[in-house]
C-alpha cells in the first residue's frame, strides 16, 4: 500500500476524524452548521482533506436528487460523511464540490495555524 501522506491545513480551530484525530479541515472552511446526516446535526464545508472518496450515487434528500460520493478519512477509513459532485435544481448547485462531514463522526478542537505535510504509517 505504501506511505499515507497527510495534509494539515492549520487554523486556530481544526475538525479531526472522531475515531483516529487525523486532521481533516478547520472552522474557516465551515458553511454552514444547518444540514442533517444520518447521525444527525452535520457541516457543510468548501474543503476537506485527507478523505477517500466513493463511486457516484444518485440519491434523493431533502432538498432534491443529488449526485454523491461518500467520503471517509484516509488514515482509518471511518465513514464520515459526503461530498456533493452535482445538484439538479438550480437552488443547490453552491454545494456542488462542497462536503459535509457529520457532527458526530468528526472532533473540534485548538489548532496550530500553520500548514503541514506528514506521513502516517509504514511502506508495505
Amino acid at each position: 500500500m505504501g506511505r499515507v501522506f497527510l495534509e494539515h491545513m492549520g487554523g486556530s480551530r481544526v475538525f479531526s476524524c472522531a475515531r483516529c484525530e487525523t486532521n481533516l479541515t478547520n472552522r474557516s472552511e465551515l458553511i454552514s452548521t444547518r444540514f442533517t446526516g444520518a447521525t444527525g446535526r452535520a457541516f457543510l464545508f468548501n474543503k476537506v482533506v485527507n478523505l477517500t472518496y466513493s463511486e457516484v450515487q444518485d440519491r434523493v434528500m431533502l432538498t432534491g436528487r443529488h449526485m454523491v460520493r461518500d467520503v471517509s478519512c484516509k488514515s482509518c477509513d471511518s465513514k464520515l460523511g459526503w461530498m456533493y459532485e452535482f445538484a439538479t435544481e438550480d437552488s443547490q448547485k453552491y454545494k456542488e464540490g462542497r462536503v459535509i462531514l457529520e457532527r458526530a463522526l468528526v472532533t473540534e478542537s485548538d489548532g496550530t495555524g500553520d500548514r503541514l505535510y506528514y506521513n502516517r504509517g509504514e511502506d508495505n
